[in-house]
């Protein structure tokens, strides 16, 4: 079953449901208040995959700028289709600010978009969460978390917790008064409580 509803009324029952769990997560829901979480719905996966992989380990207003640059080389479109993404020279690409690794991601997820892999975004909405990481963790420089991001905020999976991501874990330290943050796969199991709210949970996390 594919969980999608990001509605308002779908985060207050979310909310609702982990404020019952204990105390420790009625106080933090008090204290942060309603979900805000906003997703980006209606960006092709193939798009936000290319964003993602411009934001892994860069701090947002840099992210931004190559993105920005990236942009500007295309004013034609409003987001540079990958057939004209792969005929750009690696020169001027990388002028935009790219290492050579995220930019042999970002040729490699262009390729993929051609080639299929790399579904439109009425296919994906058609597929399950682990058959879409199934596929696309199989592209260079694409991990498991990158994929969740795009169920979370292009897809509007209300179900997904990414346990590779350090504010998640940390959020749960802090939540719990915890010395140590989980592991990933300790998340993993901490989180089959949160269902079907693994998205909510995790905006709350990060907010912890």
């Amino acid at each position: 079953m594919i969980l999608a509803d990001l509605s308002p009324a779908a985060y207050r029952q979310a909310g609702e449901y982990l404020a019952a769990l204990d105390p420790d997560w009625a106080r933090h829901v008090a204290a942060t208040g309603p979900c805000l979480h906003q997703a980006t719905p209606g960006r092709e996966p193939y798009e936000a995959l290319v964003r993602a992989i411009a934001y892994q380990q860069l701090h947002a207003r840099a992210a931004e700028a190559i993105l920005g640059r990236l942009l500007a080389l295309f004013p034609q479109h409003a987001f540079p289709p990958p057939e004209q993404l792969l005929a750009a020279s690696p020169q001027t690409l990388r002028a935009c600010g790219f290492s050579a690794s995220k930019l042999a991601t970002i040729q490699g997820i262009a390729q993929a978009r051609l080639d299929g892999l790399v579904p439109t975004r009425e296919a994906a909405l058609a597929m399950s969460d682990d058959a879409l990481i199934e596929r696309l963790v199989a592209l260079r420089g694409v991990g498991r978390w990158t994929v969740e991001m795009l169920l979370i905020y292009s897809l509007e999976r209300s179900d997904i917790l990414p346990v590779d991501d350090f504010g998640v874990r940390e959020g749960y330290r802090r939540l719990k008064g915890l010395d140590k943050a989980p592991t990933p796969a300790q998340m993993r199991s901490l989180g089959g409580a949160w269902r079907p709210y693994r998205t909510v949970a995790a905006w709350y996390l990060w907010r912890a």
